[in-house]
């Protein structure tokens, strides 16, 4: 592969020079521009996608290195170069000085006393110390200064002549020759680099890696295009992994196309790495939902039922168990699944939901970086139980984690799926612990979103609500927190408010007494679920578990 090297020349009295040189360098690709300083820069920011070094002289090769990535070769003064000018500048009867760094006024002070040649030298560290020497040293009698481009063109503007100190064709060759070497170095070494180089970019499509100042290092796009809004989203999700997470994933839509971002932070090196992801088969399906935002709101689980029956949904899941989850109408199973795949996964997580999707378009489905599938309302599938039971079971075998959300065990009966994990969501009457932490937090979202008064609630209204009764569980007691919210006036939420609100939702305000014999409590479950079922002795015999004659009996004793 020929090199392609761009020499950045100070001053234009150089491109002949190295015109001549050229010809010695035939296996490399050679192109000059001409351009100090930060003119310099530019040309090499402009250059740098198609060329392999750059080869530059002085300050402007010091610029050059600090502003890009891309090896950069000092033309250095070599001796010959520095007596043929030194020699040339004390020919003349004027007083003379030279200005330059200190790698250069070490070496030509040296020669100066070697060769007892009558020229003072004054060390500058900083380009910008050059106006104000030049000024005083004019103020002093000296009439010619030697030393680089800028120095010879700012004497010249206070009327002092400048004497250039000119690379000499061997300077240029000895560069081209160092450019060469340090090529040949550079891809020996790199060969191991390289071969993970093309590993990495055939798995991994799309990859950008930030340095510690958040700069992009490296980029590499297949299947997407770098555009402004994509370098928007990245640019999000970095804010997440700088607040001192390890990882984070971020998943958008544009022009009908979802985009997964992950992130991952490399300590040892303070960079990170970014592997994007376009996803075009899993859009506009109806009933087919790839989640594209991550769980902000929390998993309430202060009782210790929850906190039991949490832990046995992350054993299953860690161990890559398939999952049904059953539980009654609003109880969360939908926001559990989806909280436990963002604990544990970067990938993909769908939902499809049967209500809505049509089974034969399953296999159309791509499975490509999906690592969890939530499966809703299988009991509307009437047909075609085989095709979704071999979907089910492709997926466990291919290590996706499943989630079946039933509200009983009968809805998954016609299917031959390899699930046999099944975990209880208790309802809101079985974890009242848990409703203290859910009203606090619906009060504080509905003050955030409708700018409501009420923030807090007395412990006597929140007995009241904690001795309701909900039929759609959870979904029931956000209903009635928001209602609450809007119809309170204080910013501590008073015992009638609730009061009136729970009578207009015609709920029922009394929990089970536990008083009295067996058979009286007994009775007195069966009549609270019989009007939650609205009087449906169908519905209630399911719920109690029994029998619609068995119901029928134990009503009329």
């Amino acid at each position: 592969m020929q090199m392609n090297v761009h020499i950045i020349a100070p001053y234009e009295a150089m491109l002949p020079t190295i015109k001549e040189c050229t010809p010695f360098f035939p296996e490399v690709n050679i192109s000059v521009s001409v351009g100090e300083l930060q003119a310099g820069v530019d040309i090499a920011l402009s250059k740098e996608s198609n060329t392999d070094l750059f080869i530059s002289r002085g300050t402007t090769a010091k610029l050059i290195k600090e502003a890009i990535k891309t090896p950069v070769i000092d033309m250095n003064i070599s001796g010959y170069d520095m007596m043929r000018s030194l020699s040339s500048a004390s020919n003349l009867s004027n007083k003379s000085a030279l200005i330059s760094f200190p790698d250069i006024t070490n070496f030509a002070a040296s020669i100066i006393d070697l060769m007892e040649l009558p020229i003072s030298v004054f060390t500058i560290d900083h380009i910008d110390e050059v106006a104000s020497l030049v000024v005083d040293l004019k103020n002093n009698g000296y009439k010619q200064i030697i030393g680089d481009t800028i120095t010879t063109k700012t004497c010249e503007e206070y009327g002092l002549k400048g004497f250039l100190i000119h690379a000499s064709k061997m300077t240029i060759i000895k560069a081209l020759e160092q450019a060469t070497e340090l090529y040949n170095y550079i891809n020996k070494v790199n060969i191991p680099n390289k071969i993970f180089e093309i590993i990495v970019q055939n798995k991994y499509k799309n990859i950008v890696l930030l340095d510690e100042q958040n700069n992009i290092v490296y980029e590499h796009f297949t299947t997407l295009r770098f555009t402004d809004d994509l370098k928007r989203q990245l640019y999000i999700l970095n804010t997440d992994i700088d607040l001192n997470k390890d990882k984070a994933s971020r998943k958008y839509v544009a022009e009908d196309v979802l985009i997964e971002i992950n992130g991952c932070y490399l300590p040892d090196f303070s960079y990170k790495l970014y592997f994007l992801n376009k996803h075009e088969k899993l859009l506009n399906e109806e009933g087919l939902k790839v989640h594209t935002d991550n769980v902000y709101k929390p998993l309430i689980a202060d009782s210790g039922k929850m906190q039991f029956t949490l832990q046995q949904i992350k054993t299953l899941y860690q161990k890559n168990e398939p999952i049904i989850l059953l539980g009654e109408k609003g109880t969360g199973k939908d926001f559990i699944s989806t909280y436990i795949h963002y604990q544990f996964e970067d990938g993909l997580l769908l939902t499809i939901n049967f209500e809505k999707y049509d089974v034969n378009k399953l296999d159309g489905i791509s499975l490509e970086r999906v690592r969890t599938i939530k499966f809703q309302n299988l009991s509307r599938v009437k047909t075609n139980h085989d095709k979704v039971s071999a979907f089910i079971n492709m997926c466990i075998e291919l290590k996706i984690h499943v989630f079946i959300l039933l509200e009983n065990c009968n809805q998954i009966e016609a299917f031959s799926c390899k699930i046999s994990n099944p975990v209880v969501i208790p309802p809101l009457s079985a974890r009242k612990e848990d409703i203290p932490s859910f009203v606090h937090y619906f009060l504080s979202a509905y003050h955030e979103k409708y700018g409501t008064i009420a923030v807090k609630i007395k412990e006597e209204s929140l007995s009241l609500l904690k001795e309701t009764t909900y039929p759609i569980n959870i979904d029931d007691l956000q209903l009635i927190v928001k209602q609450i919210a809007l119809n309170e006036n204080h910013i501590v939420i008073q015992q009638e408010t609730v009061e009136k609100v729970l009578n207009e939702e015609k709920l029922t305000i009394k929990a089970l007494s536990l008083k009295g014999t067996l058979k009286d409590i007994e009775k007195e479950i069966i009549d609270l679920v019989l009007k939650e079922e609205n009087f449906n002795q169908s519905k209630t015999a399911e719920r109690l578990g029994i029998n619609r004659a068995t119901l029928w009996r134990k009503l009329k004793e």
